[in-house]
């Protein structure tokens, strides 16, 4: 793995199948280049910030009923198969 801090390094396509680990402020996210990346710049794929899910009893209670309504139509497709 090469470790650097440069985010803002160009990805070339001598560089497919090499690991970087791309400083993200705190530590190093290994990025396994693909050909599907030449051209974006490696701090792309390392990000900075972590999303912290917005809600509080409504949403919990809203996961909930979602939870329970997968579990019986999963149930109800397994009692169709038998």
């Amino acid at each position: 793995m090469i470790k650097t801090w440069s985010r803002a390094s160009t990805i070339y396509p001598e560089m497919v199948g090499f690991r970087f680990g791309v400083h993200n402020g705190r530590e190093h996210v290994v990025v396994v280049v693909s050909e599907d990346m030449v051209g974006h710049k490696l701090g792309e794929f390392s990000l900075t910030r972590k999303f912290v899910k917005h809600g509080g009893r409504i949403q919990r209670e809203a996961e909930a009923a979602l939870a329970i309504q997968a579990s019986t139509k999963a149930e109800q497709d397994k009692d169709k198969e038998d």
